[in-house]
């Protein structure tokens, strides 16, 4: 979703908890080891694409980022990353691998 599918050994990714299954949001930025594709379904006709990663962790989080500090980003359009990261991460509540500008990954290096 939202471009992750084109994650690749060597990426920098951030990790969030989710809140939903009682995590804390941002939690730790590593970078992929290995990603490779979960082969889809037969006789399925629409199908998520799915990966396993592995990751070495690099940092924890300092500072608290989840869903009530970025709830008030919701004007879509307004180009920021705080905003983008509310999209992508938090108007659907489901775990998932999301490719972010980088302008959001600037951001999100602040926390660490």
């Amino acid at each position: 979703m939202y471009g992750g599918k084109h994650i690749v050994r060597g990426d920098t990714i951030f990790v969030f908890a989710s809140e939903n299954e009682g995590g804390p949001g941002l939690l730790a930025s590593g970078i992929v080891t290995s990603a490779e594709a979960v082969p889809k379904k037969r006789g399925i006709a629409r199908q998520t694409p799915r990966l396993n990663i592995t990751i070495r962790r690099t940092a924890l989080a300092k500072r608290r980022l989840g869903r009530s500090e970025l709830r008030l980003f919701s004007k879509w359009i307004d180009g920021r990353p705080e905003t983008e990261l509310n999209f992508k991460l938090h108007r659907q509540a489901t775990n998932k691998i999301a490719g972010i500008s980088d302008e959001a990954a600037a951001f999100l290096r602040g926390f660490f």
